[in-house]
C-alpha cells in the first residue's frame, strides 16, 4: 500500500469538503501530518493542476480538475445508461457486435458493448483500449475534433495490419471521408485482421463529442455493401442517443 498516495488522496478529500482555502499548518493540524509533508503533497498536486495556491495568505484550494474528471465519469455513466435502447435496437437490426466508446487522447476505450449473437463474430471487451487511429468509432470521433489534434498521432502510427493508415496523409484521407459522410467506416481490420466495422459520433447538447456508437463482425460476412447498409442504423442509434443527451442540431 502506498502510504503517500493514500495521504494524497486524503488532502484532496478534506480540500474538496472545504468551504474556504486552507493552509499548510491547518492542514497538518486536521489530517495529523506532518507541515513538511503537506507542504510537498501540496506542490506535487499543484504542479499536476489538482491544487492552486490562492494569495495573499498562501492558502490553498482545489482547481476544478477534480470536477472536470468527475464530470467525465457521470457523463460516461449517463452515456451507458441512455444509449443501451438504441444499442439492442442496433444489434437486433444488424445481428453483429455492438460496442459504444468514447475517445481517451489516442485510444478509444470501449465502455459498452452487446454480442453478436454469430458463432463467428468480432471480439471487443468492455474496458479495454483500441488505437483511435484504427477502429471505426475511433475515426468517427477524430472527425469531430480539431485538424490539429491528429498531430499526436505522428509518433505512434504503427502497422497493426495490412490495411492499417501509417501516415498522417492516410489518416486524414479517412476522417475527411468520415466527416463527409456522416460515419466512418473500416471494411478490413486496421487493428485486427479480419474486422468490418461502421460508426457514427455521439454528441452532446452543446454538440460537443460524447462517444461514439458501432458494429463490428468478420469481413468475410460483412462486406463494402452491408456496411454502407448497416451505416443508415449506425447514425440513427446515434442520432437517437444524442437527442436523449440534450442535442439538438443538424448533422
Amino acid at each position: 500500500m502506498d502510504k503517500a498516495f493514500i495521504k494524497g488522496l486524503k488532502l484532496l478529500e478534506t480540500l474538496a469538503l472545504s468551504e474556504a482555502p486552507r493552509g499548510v499548518t491547518d492542514l497538518a493540524t486536521e489530517l495529523q501530518f506532518t507541515k513538511s509533508n503537506v507542504h510537498r503533497l501540496l506542490a506535487t498536486l499543484q504542479s499536476q493542476g489538482y491544487v492552486r495556491q490562492v494569495p495573499p495568505h498562501s492558502t490553498y484550494e482545489l482547481t476544478t480538475r477534480i470536477w472536470e474528471l468527475g464530470s467525465n465519469v457521470i457523463r460516461r455513466m449517463d452515456l451507458i445508461k441512455v444509449a443501451r435502447p438504441a444499442m439492442i435496437k442496433l444489434a437486433e437490426a444488424t445481428g453483429e457486435t455492438v460496442h459504444l466508446s468514447v475517445l481517451d487522447d489516442i485510444d478509444v476505450v470501449y465502455v459498452d458493448k452487446i454480442e453478436s449473437a454469430h458463432h463467428i463474430r468480432a471480439h471487443t471487451s468492455v474496458g479495454a483500449r483500441a488505437p483511435a487511429y484504427t477502429v471505426a468509432t475511433g475515426k468517427a470521433m477524430l472527425a469531430h475534433m480539431p485538424d490539429t489534434y491528429l498531430e499526436r498521432f505522428r509518433p505512434h502510427l504503427k502497422r497493426y495490419t495490412e490495411t492499417t493508415r501509417t501516415t498522417l496523409e492516410e489518416l486524414r484521407a479517412d476522417i475527411e471521408q468520415a466527416r463527409q459522410q456522416g460515419f466512418a467506416a473500416v471494411p478490413h481490420g486496421e487493428w485486427r485482421e479480419g474486422i468490418a466495422a461502421v460508426a457514427c459520433a455521439i454528441l452532446g447538447r452543446s454538440g460537443e463529442l460524447i462517444g461514439a456508437i458501432g458494429m463490428s463482425g468478420p469481413d468475410s460476412r460483412i462486406k463494402r455493401k452491408q456496411l454502407k447498409q448497416f451505416s443508415v442504423d449506425v447514425m440513427e442509434a446515434a442520432r437517437t442517443i444524442g437527442l436523449a443527451l440534450g442535442y439538438t442540431g443538424g448533422r
